[in-house]
């Protein structure tokens, strides 16, 4: 061996450890970046059944991955809300106006309400019937507690001359009675409320109040007491009713009966019924004897149409509507003496002649049988009846060479 050689094979030693060195080092880096978990006999033979991790070192840092975008719900850019604000209320459409009423007439014919706390209960309705009348005004002079028993506390025959000359009105109306349930005192005694003395004394005071308020010639409406929830005095009302009816009528006055418009259909008393336009509505009060403004409202439903009818003209919901004078030209008149009138002669509905026929259909006589049905001679004979002319279940091969007309079809 020469002496060149032995440093040529050292060299050549040194870089094969040192590479050996190298793939040492590599392997080992390799084996620290991924660890590969080694797999038992189940997942060798059935495949792995867990993913494999990764061990990435913290030393070493990679590019994060671009996260998705979430998608866009409105393009418009959402402001936050300041603090205290509160969230918009949806615009509410505005509701249609309630109209006002009108302005009475200086000229407006008057109204008068007089009696107890039921009077008061019917001017508030009678109101609100005519508040779009401007030619009629509703005037109330009630007393609560008042009545024609009771002349110490509120004396009416006295009392209601001078409401008449401080109005003047041109119809009178009267409601009362619902206080009068209770003891009269006749001259120097207390009678018994319902005694027959009560009774005589009772009808000459409503017969003296209703002549007095006809005294003027003026219209005189007595409107009844409505039923209460008290069985009682639902049952003194009804003979209460009949004395005013009987009574006013005998100067010429009217009475306004309301009574079927606040019970039921077997006539007994209803805290709930239908209104002016028949919906279900409350028209009594918790107590059984005051009324609601349904209520109110129905009571001077019974009234309001007498007073138009008394008032006629002045009853207008429009200035604009022509009165009597100016209804003239819509009277029907009498025909001009030259005009040719064509007149036609009635025509009886029962003349046969109407259709042009001498006689009604099947008007002639029936067949004659023998009483027996044509089960009867089937079962018995074997005949068989023969189908009329013309009908379906005529089957005979000759048929008639005549046509008939009106051919009469028998069940």
């Amino acid at each position: 061996m020469t002496g060149g050689a032995m440093p040529w094979r050292t060299a050549t030693m040194i870089i094969a450890a040192a590479a050996m060195l190298f793939v040492g080092f590599a392997a080992s880096y390799a084996e620290a970046q991924q660890r590969v978990q080694r797999r038992n006999l189940f997942q060798m033979l059935f495949g792995g059944l867990t993913r494999e991790r990764r061990v990435i070192d913290e030393r070493y840092e990679f590019p994060q991955q671009p996260r998705p975008r979430r998608a866009r719900q409105s393009q418009t850019p959402q402001r936050q809300k300041a603090p205290g604000q509160q969230k918009a209320k949806p615009a509410i459409a505005d509701a249609a106006p309630v109209p006002q009423p009108v302005e009475k007439a200086p000229d407006s014919k008057k109204v008068l309400v007089v009696g107890d706390f039921m009077a008061g209960s019917l001017g508030d309705g009678l109101k609100t019937a005519f508040e779009m009348t401007p030619g009629i005004t509703i005037e109330t002079r009630a007393s609560g507690s008042s009545g024609l028993v009771r002349e110490d506390y509120f004396n009416w025959p006295v009392t209601l001359p001078s409401y008449v000359g401080e109005i003047k009105p041109s119809v009178i109306i009267i409601s009362l009675g619902a206080n009068d349930r209770q003891q009269m005192q006749i001259g120097s005694t207390k009678e018994k409320y319902r005694t027959d003395l009560w009774t005589e004394e009772y009808r000459k005071r409503v017969h003296a109040l209703a002549e007095l308020a006809h005294k003027e010639k003026l219209p005189v409406l007595w409107v009844g007491m409505p039923p209460f929830q008290s069985a009682a005095m639902t049952a003194d009302m009804v003979t209460f009713n009949g004395i005013y009816r009987e009574e006013v009528e005998k100067v010429g006055g009217q009475f306004v009966d309301i009574w079927d418009g606040f019970v039921d259909e077997g006539g007994k008393f209803v805290l709930t019924g239908s209104d002016i336009n028949g919906q279900q509505v409350r028209l009594r009060g918790a107590d059984g004897i005051n009324l609601t403004k349904a209520g109110k409202r129905k009571l001077a439903f019974y009234v309001e149409k007498d007073i138009r009818r008394l008032l006629g003209d002045a009853a207008a919901t429009d200035k604009d509507v022509p009165g009597a004078d100016g209804l003239k030209d819509l009277v029907v008149t009498a025909p001009l003496a030259n005009e040719d009138i064509v007149k036609t002669q009635p025509i009886g509905l029962t003349d046969p002649d109407l259709d042009g026929a001498a006689a009604l259909l099947g008007d002639a006589a029936p067949n004659k049988g023998t009483g027996k049905s044509p089960r009867d001679r089937l079962v018995d004979k074997g005949d068989v009846a023969a189908a009329p002319a013309g009908r379906v279940d005529d089957f005979r091969l000759a048929k008639p060479s005549t046509v008939i007309s009106n051919p009469v079809i028998r069940n």
